[in-house]
């Protein structure tokens, strides 16, 4: 399913939620609004799902990856390293599940601050 994600009404980034059960919890909750945290190089913001780990279920990512973070029932976009990355990949502070992938240059993203308001809708 192809959604959009917009901070502050002018970035916009297209992204494509997967087949995942946490990902189809995600595409009902449609459309959500939130307001971002950042940590490093992820964008995180707390929505109204709440899913348990999945099968395969992993700390590192890749950028570009959307993923759910059960213990903060967060949303998360990964574009570069954060604080608990071992190399220069991206690495989440603990297991979550791969629910998509936006299509975004990470310069766009360092330009979202904390506390954006971000909307998520239905492409």
């Amino acid at each position: 399913m192809r959604i959009s994600i917009t901070f502050n009404n002018n970035i916009t980034v297209p992204a494509e939620l997967n087949d995942s059960e946490t990902a189809r919890k995600i595409q009902a909750a449609l459309p959500l609004t939130s307001r971002v945290n950042t940590w490093g190089h992820e964008i995180y913001f707390s929505i109204p799902v709440k899913a348990g780990l999945e099968k395969g279920a992993t700390e590192v990512m890749e950028i570009g990856d959307i993923a759910y973070w059960p213990p903060g029932h967060s949303l998360c976009l990964f574009f570069g390293p954060t604080p608990a990355s071992v190399e220069d990949e991206p690495r989440a502070a603990s297991p979550v599940n791969k629910a998509g992938r936006f299509q975004a240059d990470s310069h766009i993203l360092k330009q979202v601050p904390d506390g954006a308001r971000v909307e998520i809708k239905e492409a």
